[in-house]
């Protein structure tokens, strides 16, 4: 089976918004979600979690923004993603503080369109690793009414106390996300494995005082993740166990999708 064939139940288009465009594939009916890959890519993983998505009687829109759309997960091809990504990709904030990725603006787009083809209360979003922090980003559409951050990873929080607190969002960003929260009684949803050096504790604990109980955080242990050939990191991918925490986790997820763009 080709990487394309992993897609083959998606149709596909083209999005065009300022100076990027980028391939979206899209499956299912009612309201909108819109599923931000990890590294390495559009793995076949992703788009099983997307198929769920869909199958609890919401559209997935799945953009592709690193690598081969469809193509499994292995060590070498994630460590190309990595390098496009990090050294390459102006549009991802790997490194500063308090700013948020550029990329944002693309997927608010994104949101608006899907939101007028879709209806529904609003669009829901789940950002992945490198990603992670674009779903809070989106925040700023007005469309966006369901942020998931799992295991966000940016901007990567090694040698710097103020990278592991910080949450890719600017500071313009977060106060208008804080504001929406309160005024239109929403709440962010985020996840990661307790170990994950990729999202330290500071991350975390930054959301917790910036948002308060607006924030309903999901931490794992390790001996709930599924085996993989890394530490546990991806909750929603490749450390999901077909039960137990990890599950309940993407149930958790779904269900936050459901009640609030009202599928």
């Amino acid at each position: 089976m080709s990487w394309e064939d992993a897609l083959s139940a998606y149709g596909r288009f083209d999005f065009q918004d300022g100076p990027w465009t980028r391939p979206v594939w899209r499956r299912g009916t009612g309201p909108a979600v819109i599923i931000i890959h990890e590294i390495p890519g559009l793995h076949p993983l992703v788009i099983r979690f997307a198929d769920r998505v869909a199958e609890a009687g919401m559209t997935v829109f799945l953009p592709s923004l690193i690598g081969d759309p469809g193509r499994p997960v292995s060590g070498g091809y994630a460590l190309k993603s990595m390098a496009t990504a990090f050294c390459v990709r102006r549009e991802f904030n790997v490194w500063r503080t308090g700013r948020t990725s550029p990329i944002a603006d693309w997927l608010r787009a994104l949101a608006r369109k899907a939101h007028a083809e879709c209806g529904g209360a609003g669009v829901g979003a789940v950002g992945m690793c490198f990603s992670g922090g674009f779903a809070l980003a989106m925040m700023t559409e007005p469309a966006v009414v369901a942020p998931v951050l799992s295991q966000p990873s940016l901007p990567l929080p090694f040698g710097s106390r103020s990278r592991a607190a910080d949450i890719d969002v600017s500071p313009e960003d977060l106060r208008c996300v804080k504001d929406r929260l309160e005024a239109e009684d929403l709440t962010v949803m985020g996840l990661r494995f307790r170990s994950d050096r990729f999202v330290p504790d500071a991350r975390f604990d930054t959301l917790r005082a910036t948002f308060g109980e607006r924030f309903d955080a999901i931490e794992l242990e390790d001996a709930d993740a599924a085996p993989a050939d890394m530490p546990p990191h991806s909750v929603l991918t490749l450390h999901l166990r077909e039960d137990g925490p990890t599950r309940a986790a993407e149930q958790k997820v779904i269900d936050f999708f459901r009640q609030r763009t009202g599928a």
